[in-house]
């Protein structure tokens, strides 16, 4: 039976994981405080991941698995996949361990761990604040504290130079090892001077009645942030996304998803422009 370690990297530097349904052994818990390597690391040295093909267990990509009371469902491809989040990492505190996927967890590795995509799979991912660009092997479940959407390896964080944060704007994208690899050029909202500043925004809801997007704002207008109603055109249907922002960073991010949560708002989802 491959042990399988589910986790995630919390802001505030305190890592717990639970891992449920998925081995059959029961819930493992761990709390520990997370950081960095106590010597200088040479991540120049260490190259990006090389995308190849490899076989996809169904143990491992099993249609859906739940933790801590909330199921996660694993997509079946990872053709085309393209999502823009938050990104936290995980250090020494689970060097050596072994991740969902069985290999065992190498914080000097170009290594990932993502809640939805088939393990392994190849992406690049882009900080969108200083358009550093890196490619991960996703190889683990995680992270599963809310709003951020992978977690990357001591380098690789390190890479794009968000170690000292603990998190990052980013874009990640999925890479097809069948086809040449080009690196993408994601665009951002750029200041006065030109420089990439991208936006944070929280989507308290998106609609296909514009009466009712307009109906939530007016709701929202008592958390004092300014809120908007984005007009979106999927697959060929009008939908109206309420967003409140844009918001000054990741901690005020956290904070509005907590007070919507409050007023029983759900689906909340971070969006970066």
């Amino acid at each position: 039976m491959i042990l399988m370690s589910l986790k995630r990297h919390l802001a505030a530097g305190i890592a717990i994981a639970m891992l449920t349904g998925l081995t059959g052994c029961g819930p493992t818990i761990f709390e520990e405080k997370d950081g960095g390597p106590d010597r200088y690391v040479d991540i120049n040295s260490i190259p990006n991941a090389v995308p190849r093909y490899e076989a996809r267990s169904s143990y491992v990509n099993r249609p859906s698995y739940e933790v801590l009371g909330k199921r996660y469902h694993v997509l079946p491809s990872s053709e085309g996949f393209v999502e823009r989040g938050i990104a936290s990492w995980y250090g020494n505190k689970f060097h050596g361990n072994p991740t969902a996927s069985g290999e065992t967890y190498d914080m000097y590795s170009m290594t990932a761990a993502h809640k939805n995509l088939p393990l392994p799979t190849y992406v690049e991912v882009t900080n969108l604040e200083n358009n550093r660009q890196i490619i991960v092997k996703v190889n683990d479940r995680g992270p599963f504290h809310k709003n951020r959407i992978i977690d990357l390896s001591y380098v690789a964080a390190a890479k794009l130079d968000i170690t000292r944060n603990g998190t990052g704007l980013v874009e990640v994208r999925a890479i097809n090892p069948a086809k040449p690899y080009t690196a993408s050029h994601p665009t951002v909202h750029k200041d006065a001077s030109g420089a990439a500043d991208p936006e944070i925004f929280v989507q308290a809801g998106a609609f296909g009645v514009y009466d009712n997007a307009l109906k939530m704002k007016t709701r929202l207008e008592q958390l004092n942030k300014p809120v908007r109603i984005n007009k979106a055109d999927i697959n060929g249907q009008l939908i109206y996304r309420v967003q409140i922002g844009p918001v000054t960073g990741v901690e005020m991010a956290d904070s509005i998803d907590q007070k919507l949560e409050s007023l029983g708002i759900q689906n909340i989802k971070i969006v970066i422009e």
